[in-house]
């Protein structure tokens, strides 16, 4: 039987107000910008914010003292400790939270052009160009342009649009498009989770992905397949609100093939998808990425292709 620790409602009010980010960081995990949230790199379905958390595969979510039970397996009395900062005399930041005002959607500004972003995709990424330029046709893709507040510096940023039925812009993930260090991803704030970046097509299939950048490898593998005859989704996370209001809104779709990332978090989303869709008398299969995700696959493939073509050209 474990020792009882008393706590009083001070030190416990305490504890579940640290401030998650500060944290996590702390314990030395890396953190990934996912809107107004933060992402864990080691579990993507799992996000923070102030002193509160949510993992989007199980549902589940709450404030610090759970978070810790959870993620690091401890006790109530235990993750207390730990987050007061036990006997090593830590002392961890308290969440502070600001009254916000949400703004209404508004897409980034357009740069006159998209040499930056192709550069980015189809060099860097390995993207099929007829598959990038397609996509920017349909102004599914562009290139932002933007200052920073002092007006010193300037952004560019792909933005991968999601538009409603009607045509309208309602959501949009901004993708760093520098190859030197660690790229920006985020989504734009007030963005509609049910409109993420997609394509619809006629056929009774919807393909289902983490992230665009994914979306278009897969489309690059697989380019000579007819593949504008099917429909495609990506969650800009973990999210199935996109996914579900696809189908929603086009009833043909009755089969949904699961791309997500193979890793923990992609593996957990899937099984819960299939459940909910199951429920939904939905015919719903896995299609994992040999590597992590479809575009370590693509990449992979051609570094192999041209490494062939080397050893044909000695």
């Amino acid at each position: 039987m474990g020792k009882y620790i008393y706590f009083t409602e001070e030190e416990k009010r305490q504890a579940n107000n640290v401030d998650l980010e500060y944290f996590l960081r702390q314990q030395g995990e890396t953190l990934i910008p996912s809107g107004r949230e933060k992402r864990l790199k080691s579990d993507h379905s799992i996000t923070v914010r102030d002193n509160e958390w949510y993992d989007h595969a199980t549902e589940k979510g709450g404030l610090a003292i759970d978070f810790v039970q959870n993620f690091y397996g401890l006790s109530f009395p235990d993750a207390v400790t730990m987050l007061l900062g036990d006997e090593m005399g830590k002392v961890y930041h308290c969440a502070e939270k600001k009254e916000e005002i949400k703004k209404p959607f508004k897409l980034p500004p357009h740069s006159k052009d998209m040499r930056r972003t192709f550069a980015y995709l189809i060099k860097h990424r390995c993207i099929d160009k007829d598959v990038v330029s397609f996509f920017a046709k349909e102004k599914l893709l562009y290139e932002s342009y933007e200052k920073s507040n002092d007006g010193t510096k300037e952004y560019h940023n792909a933005i991968f649009v999601g538009l409603d039925e009607n045509g309208v812009a309602r959501h949009a993930h901004k993708r760093g498009i520098y190859t030197n260090g660690k790229g920006f991803k985020g989504n734009i704030d007030s963005s509609d989770p049910c409109y993420s970046f997609h394509l619809r097509g006629t056929s009774d299939r919807l393909y289902v992905f983490e992230a665009p950048i994914d979306m278009l490898s897969f489309i690059s593998l697989h380019k000579d397949n007819n593949w504008k005859q099917h429909s495609y989704v990506a969650l800009c996370g973990l999210s199935e609100q996109s996914m579900l209001k696809q189908l929603e809104i086009n009833s043909q779709m009755n089969k949904v093939v699961m791309c997500l990332d193979n890793d923990k978090a992609g593996i957990n989303a899937c099984e819960k998808f299939k459940n909910l869709l199951y429920e939904q008398g939905i015919v719903a299969s896995r299609l994992s990425p040999a590597m992590k995700d479809f575009n370590e696959d693509l990449q992979e493939g051609v570094k192999e292709q041209t490494q062939c073509y080397e050893m044909k050209m000695e």
